[in-house]
């Protein structure tokens, strides 16, 4: 099936790589602990000699079912699993950066992430924050001790899109691990590797999982990055193919060590919402841009941005890397005399809640929820108002979020 679409693929993954009993879904293993007949294998498992499981904590055959569907989603080499998206983007960065590294990051960051590297910094990480929507800022903040490039694919909550093609050729000409992290695109929209990402960070709770009953984060490794260019790789850990080393250690020293780990029950959650994927992503990204364009109209909104838009300054680059679809997010700055949390109890529709990619289209008021505490400065660098509503658009009729948004405002 490998020449099948996307949907078609993802459809039938379960049952055509765990055909257990003919379940079309993969078991859902509770199990702690998993035992052998041989202390031999045990052994063998727990040194990477031989595949197998040994405690939960770092993954059941649930979790290894679900990361095989991303990896095939993402086409790359391996995936591990995780119990929030956080959780994965930390395990990346502090199983890979070491003191007095350094690592350039896009300034267009969701807020959360945007806390973690200020963290890094206390641990002796050097961090610059640039302007990824041009390759030349990244170019100019190279150092000798650069060690890694991190941008989103679609900015949370601006909507900037990063120049990401161009970071990539960066990336590889200086051996830099690139990072991209995909929520906002999915797989669907494009995957990661065709940015030539070294490792591709999925929040799992949001578009793949969909419905919004689930928390989860992954991490896929390309395949496209040869570890034996890095120099923080463990010795334990450089056996066989040199592109595999570095998602072992995110596993062991990531996941293993940190304990972030994804419930056999919430993977299965997750691995049957991804079925969906395709359909859910192509209905939101139809129902955003037609939001997008009638609050653009309107007259108490100041602006919306949406690479959908042509007014968005990155359309042009959207429409090349995500082939006519644009996500589901606006980010929608209201004009100054317009009292922002009086239009957010007027909609009846669109639910006032935090998060992204679910069924539901979601609203809030930005500045004063989750990008309050990086206060007032660094909002402005962001280009955060305290008029700024993000709004994760979802797979409701398009009619009726108009309509909703249209009388709010009126």
């Amino acid at each position: 099936m490998s020449d099948s679409g996307f949907t078609t693929q993802t459809v039938h993954f379960g049952h055509r790589n765990d055909a257990q009993h003919g379940a079309v879904h993969a078991a859902v293993h509770p199990s702690t602990e998993f035992t052998y007949h041989d202390a031999h294998q045990l052994a063998a498992v727990f040194q990477n000699r031989q595949k197998g499981y040994t405690y939960a904590r770092t993954g059941t055959p649930t979790t290894a079912a679900l990361e095989a569907q991303v990896t095939a989603m993402e086409q790359g080499n391996g995936t591990v699993a995780f119990a929030t998206g956080m959780a994965a983007l930390n395990a990346v960065f502090f199983a890979l950066l070491r003191q007095g590294d350094h690592l350039i990051a896009s300034k267009y960051i969701f807020g959360n992430t945007n806390s973690l590297l200020m963290t890094l910094e206390n641990f002796g990480v050097e961090l610059s924050l640039v302007d990824a929507t041009d390759a030349a800022q990244v170019q100019a903040a190279l150092r000798p001790n650069t060690r890694m490039v991190f941008v989103e694919t679609i900015a949370n909550p601006g909507t900037q899109v990063a120049d990401l093609q161009t970071i990539s050729a960066l990336c590889q000409a200086h051996k830099l691990v690139y990072v991209v992290d995909s929520t906002l695109s999915s797989p669907y929209l494009r995957r990661g590797r065709d940015f030539g990402a070294s490792l591709v960070v999925n929040s799992l709770s949001k578009h793949i999982g969909g419905h919004g009953n689930a928390l989860g984060g992954a991490v896929t490794q390309t395949g496209l990055y040869d570890w034996a260019d890095f120099p923080h790789i463990y010795p334990q850990y450089q056996k066989d193919d040199s592109h595999t080393w570095g998602l072992l250690q995110i596993k062991k020293k990531g996941l293993r060590d940190m304990g972030g780990t994804l419930s056999s029950d919430v993977a299965h959650r997750i691995a049957a919402g991804a079925e969906t994927l395709g359909l859910r992503m192509n209905r939101l990204c139809g129902n955003a841009l037609a939001l997008a364009q009638a609050l653009e109209r309107h007259p108490l909104v100041e602006r919306v941005q949406y690479p959908g838009l042509v007014s968005h300054p990155q359309h042009q680059r959207a429409t090349e890397l995500f082939q006519g679809l644009y996500g589901g997010l606006l980010g929608v700055v209201l004009k100054e005399h317009v009292d922002v949390f009086a239009v957010l109890n007027r909609l009846r529709v669109a639910a006032l809640a935090t998060h992204l990619g679910d069924n539901r289209t979601l609203v809030l008021p930005a500045a004063h929820t989750i990008y309050y505490e990086m206060g007032a400065e660094r909002r402005a660098l962001m280009g955060i108002p305290d008029g700024f509503l993000r709004i994760s658009v979802g797979i409701e009729e398009e009619a009726d979020l108009i309509n909703d948004f249209t009388a709010a405002l009126a």
